[in-house]
């Protein structure tokens, strides 16, 4: 009995597939068991269409294709490629060992791409189970950003039924590319980053308070929220921040394609990070994932790990959404549990968070009256709760802009000062930016001298800090002093990050 290596996608999560052939006498047929889902049914004409396109004679012989382990739901049109390879080449004495095959069929043989490829492939890789790969060129040109794999490029089924039948298997290696980017290397990690702005904080007119925080947020991954009359500029500097963020690993751009091919999109391998921006009538599930057992799709809170997700009109999200949104903040990831499955994803994302004073949004305009009563203005702010604000680190409220502000910043500018601050955090040999590092670690790298000791003893007793408090308030100071480039966190730093707080 012949086995080829395949694999199935479990929402986020990737299981490796033996499919195995037997050719037993009886009625000629063709099956497929193990789980296997309607997608992987309708490949048995496919199959069959491409292998009787080239040439190929189906014994007569009851064929059973396996796919192994049985108890896992299997799905993808991916499978083709083994199943035919497996039916063809039943009576050659071939090696499919230490080979992982994937492809989808076309009627007359040709092998084409699918959207499960690169996040099985990136997996494979990830668990050390996979070394060499065969896919069509397509495949192959997205996968040859992955390091450490060896990828052989065919086209057609006669091609591959060619690569396992002769040794002369060096014409399809597929040559592995590089990243062609700004980068810096720190202890021996590359990081690239690009100097593209598509939106540039230079049309931000005046907002010098609220572009500092949003430099803060940026520099450390710090959780922010805007508050501040319609028009003042929220959601243009909430935008523009996705420009200005810290360099991006080799994982993370890798990651943020999975994400990509998993959510159906085109994948991107630049080093920009995604930004996510839900509107605010979503639903929970969407939000967070839903679905049931194995067809739980991925929500927009894990699909913007690494990145940015923007809430705008923050109070109008639904109250459940909202309350749920506490454990991924800080616990910087959700788990989205069904009765046949639980999926565990990474939520490192930069939150950002935009809302008007009030209802009408008045309150804080200088022209304009608010039409809001108290009782109108409470509610609204109620549906806020204490714990969920404890969560953002930076608050920032906007004043209207004047006719006579002019630009103070570029885009430009402030990338190169979070690059210059980014490169401090990992020589530090910091594994998170400031604004996630742990408990433990913010005893490590949060230092405070005497002077500082002082003042947020002082805070700690006037403004009633939680414990929660004053990890974030350390957190923005030790930002705020990597871009002042201080060893240690000074006076002015700590104080700064106070300022940041809601009253």
């Amino acid at each position: 009995m012949k086995i080829i290596k395949s694999a199935t996608l479990q929402t986020i999560q990737t299981k490796s597939v033996d499919v195995e052939a037997t050719f037993t006498n009886g009625l000629p047929s063709f099956t497929i068991v193990g789980l296997a889902s309607n997608i992987i049914q309708e490949s048995r004409d496919r199959v069959k269409s491409a292998l009787l396109t080239n040439d190929f004679k189906f014994p007569a012989k009851k064929i059973t294709i396996n796919l192994s382990p049985s108890e896992i739901q299997k799905s993808g049109t991916h499978f083709d490629l083994a199943i035919a390879l497996i039916i063809a080449l039943y009576e050659s004495k071939v090696n499919f060992e230490d080979f992982y095959v994937f492809g989808e069929l076309s009627l007359d043989g040709k092998i084409k791409d699918c959207s499960s490829i690169f996040p099985l492939v990136l997996s494979l890789a990830k668990q050390n189970l996979l070394k060499n790969v065969i896919v069509c060129s397509n495949s192959a040109k997205k996968l040859s950003k992955i390091p450490n794999i060896n990828i052989y490029s065919v086209d057609t089924l006669s091609q591959a039924i060619d690569f396992f039948k002769f040794d002369s298997k060096e014409k399809y290696l597929y040559q592995n590319e590089s990243f062609d980017y700004e980068s810096i290397k720190i202890h021996d990690n590359t990081y690239y980053y690009i100097n593209k702005y598509e939106v540039d904080f230079a049309e931000v007119k005046g907002q010098d308070y609220a572009i500092n925080a949003a430099l803060i947020a940026a520099a450390g991954n710090h959780n922010i929220l805007f508050e501040g009359s319609a028009g003042c500029g929220k959601s243009m500097i909430s935008k523009r921040l996705r420009y200005i963020l810290p360099p991006m690993s080799l994982e993370e751009i890798l990651e943020k394609a999975k994400l990509q091919a998993i959510d159906y999109k085109d994948i991107d391998f630049s080093p920009l990070r995604v930004f996510r921006n839900p509107h605010h009538s979503s639903t929970k599930s969407s939000l967070f994932g839903g679905g049931s057992g194995n067809s739980a799709r991925i929500g927009e809170v894990a699909l913007s790990n690494a990145g940015v997700l923007f809430f705008d009109e923050f109070p109008h999200f639904s109250k459940s959404s909202l309350e749920a949104l506490r454990e991924p903040l800080e616990d910087y990831k959700v788990l989205i549990s069904r009765v046949n499955s639980k999926v565990l994803y990474d939520t490192k994302f930069l939150f950002v968070a935009a809302m008007n004073p009030c209802p009408c949004g008045n309150l804080l305009s200088k022209v304009k009256e608010c039409r809001c009563s108290d009782v109108e203005i409470q509610r609204y702010k109620n549906r806020l709760s204490e714990p969920l604000l404890d969560r953002i680190d930076l608050y920032v409220t906007m004043q209207e802009p004047s006719i006579s502000d002019k630009t103070k910043y570029s885009s430009k500018q402030l990338h190169q000062k979070v690059i210059d601050a980014f490169i401090l955090q990992k020589r530090r040999k910091q594994n998170n930016l400031n604004g996630k590092l742990s408990d433990k670690q913010i005893n490590q790298f949060c230092k405070l001298d005497s002077e500082s000791e002082i003042v947020l003893q002082k805070a700690i007793s006037n403004f009633n800090l939680s414990f929660r408090s004053i990890n974030k308030v350390l957190k923005v100071a030790r930002t705020i002093a990597d871009l002042n480039a201080n060893e240690n966190i000074t006076k002015q730093d700590l104080m700064q990050s106070l300022s940041y707080r809601k009253r």
